[in-house]
Formats: C-alpha cells, sequence, structure tokens
C-alpha cells in the first residue's frame, strides 16, 4: 500500500498530525500542499489530499482543480479536518459545495481537528467571536451540531484537541479495498 502520496495544508497543526499518522499506518510520502507540483505527484498512484475546513472550503484543493487532467488515471481520496463534530449532512453538505463536476468522483472523508481560539490569526480569531456573538442569541435547543461544537470549545479557554486516530480508519478501509 505505500506507492501513494499525503498532501496536506494545515494552518493550525491538526491536518499535520492526521497527515503524520497517515503516512506511518500506510508508508505513504507526506507533502505540504503548497510545496507540491504536478511532477512530484506524477509517480504516484494514489493521491491523498488533506486539508482543513475554513469557511466551508478544504484547503489545498486547488491544488488538485488545478492539476486534473495531469493526475487522470490516479485514485484520488480527500480528507477534511474541521472543528465540527461528524455530521454526515455537513459532510454531505461540504462534499456538494467542494467536490464540483469532474471532482464529485472522488471520496470525501472527514476528522476533528482542533481549536485554540488564542493560537488562531487575528482575522480567524474575530471572524469566531463574531460567529459566537450570533450563535449565542439562539435558542440552544435549536444549535447545528457546529454550533453546539462553538460553544463547548469557548466555554473552555478556546482550546481543544479533538483529534483521533480513529477518524482515519475509515480512509485507512477505502486505501486497503
Amino acid at each position: 500500500m505505500n506507492n501513494g502520496i499525503i498532501l496536506y495544508q494545515s494552518k493550525y497543526g491538526a491536518t499535520r498530525k492526521y497527515a503524520n499518522w497517515l503516512a506511518e499506518s500506510t508508508g505513504f510520502s507526506c507533502m505540504e500542499t503548497k510545496k507540491a507540483t504536478l511532477a512530484a505527484v506524477q509517480p504516484y498512484k494514489t493521491i491523498v489530499l488533506m486539508g482543513g475546513v475554513y469557511a466551508s472550503g478544504v484547503a489545498g484543493l486547488s491544488f488538485l482543480k488545478k492539476n486534473l487532467l495531469g493526475l487522470k488515471g490516479k485514485r484520488i481520496l480527500i480528507f477534511a479536518v474541521g472543528a465540527s463534530p461528524y455530521d454526515e449532512a455537513a459532510i454531505e453538505q461540504a462534499r456538494q459545495h467542494n467536490l464540483k463536476g469532474e471532482l464529485s468522483h472522488i471520496p470525501l472523508f472527514y476528522g476533528r481537528g482542533s481549536w485554540n481560539l488564542e493560537g488562531m490569526t487575528f482575522g480567524d480569531r474575530t471572524l469566531c467571536k463574531l460567529l459566537l456573538k450570533a450563535v449565542a442569541k439562539q435558542d440552544p435547543s435549536t444549535y447545528e451540531p457546529w454550533q453546539a461544537a462553538l460553544v463547548e470549545a469557548n466555554a473552555n479557554n478556546g482550546a481543544f484537541d479533538w483529534s483521533d486516530k480513529a477518524y482515519l480508519e475509515p480512509l485507512l478501509a477505502a486505501l486497503k479495498a
């Protein structure tokens, strides 16, 4: 199973952690997406793109879109990492938002990452605080899973790490199939 490469884009470290765990489990090479070139991934049969979820987008997906023609015939899988708990409806929504047209056949997996409000950039921190204020105006019984997670994360001084190797199991099963 080691003829593959993991391309990852990690802003705060959780995606990098998953990429390293996957590399240990598979023997795949591992490279940051921003350092990747089409020539660098050409020798591999399998490409796993791992990226954090920011504003509904999967980080690093632009590499696939830009190089899709050159990646024909490759097995491609995507693993998204976010702070929200696993929610099938949200995953399907992310799939429809990110994997359109020629990308629609690519399997999408999800793992819960981490949350550290103090470690965020000023822009991300500000956006999250504004979002939290908006969510706080709602009745908690109407929260969607991501809203409940946002409130939970901020109740603990803004720091949580939900990363777990178990989130990789469906991806590993797909790679073995």
